[in-house]
């Protein structure tokens, strides 16, 4: 048995439909805001959901491009780019303090995140966003990523995010969506993958090899039709090895 501990995160406040379900079996919700998805009535939703279930709300800013769910890279300069999260953050954060909840991190979505993951002038300007806003919250990002780097240089605290039920290359990055073995469809492989990221810090990458990733949080895609029923299998598997699925920085 293992002493160790995991923050278990989902992205929701996407209008899938799934979020009363996937709530109880996470600590902390990414939460859209109004960019790639989301409005101020699933804002405030999801965020009465986290209140009362004890999950810590987060930001979840993409793309103000919801017709492909903030999924395409967009060509934005430095400061567009500083708006875009500054705007989605504040919109949040507002709905949030209506409701009694303040938020505890931000993550970005989509190909945002994804450009983050290896462009630093990119992870830089989200992390300015982030700072200029409020410094205290925590930035979730993919493990060992520039997004990850920019974060704790800049004095953040940095969650490094590894992945459920996404597929690795061999540079620890994740699978571009649309090739093949990029999200894990068979939830015993899912399983499998999340104990061991969670357990051991190692996956292993589409070409065979093993990959040790320092990792503080473990993502489900809330999107997905079946993401209840993972949700709720993932937590189980966790809690049978022994991994306490705790808030990010709870205890510390």
């Amino acid at each position: 048995m293992t002493s160790r501990r995991i923050d278990f995160n989902c992205d929701v406040g996407e209008g899938c439909g799934n979020d009363a379900a996937i709530l109880p079996w996470i600590s902390s919700a990414n939460i859209a805001c109004g960019g790639h998805a989301g409005d101020a009535g699933t804002m405030r939703a999801t965020l009465r959901l986290c209140r009362d279930l004890g999950v810590a709300a987060g930001a979840h800013p993409g793309f103000d491009d919801p017709r492909h769910f903030g999924r395409r890279t967009l060509a934005l300069p430095r400061e567009a780019i500083v708006q875009l999260v500054s705007g989605q953050l504040a919109g949040l954060a507002a709905i949030a303090a209506g409701e009694g909840v303040r938020l505890t991190h931000a993550k970005p979505h989509g190909a945002l995140y994804n450009l983050a993951a290896d462009d630093r002038a990119i992870a830089d300007a989200i992390v300015a966003a982030i700072v200029g806003f409020d410094g205290s919250l925590a930035l979730y990002a993919l493990s060992g990523s520039e997004l990850a780097r920019a974060g704790e240089a800049a004095g953040l605290r940095v969650a490094h995010e590894v992945f459920a039920e996404r597929g690795y290359g061999a540079d620890g990055r994740l699978l571009p969506r649309g090739q093949p073995g990029a999200v894990l469809e068979s939830l015993d492989e899912a399983v499998a993958q999340a104990r061991e990221l969670a357990g051991h810090g190692r996956v292993r990458s589409a070409d065979g090899e093993l990959l040790q990733l320092r990792a503080d949080t473990l993502c489900l895609h809330g999107d997905r039709s079946d993401a209840a029923g993972f949700a709720r299998a993932l937590r189980g598997a966790l809690e049978a090895d022994g991994i306490r699925v705790l808030t990010f920085g709870a205890g510390n």
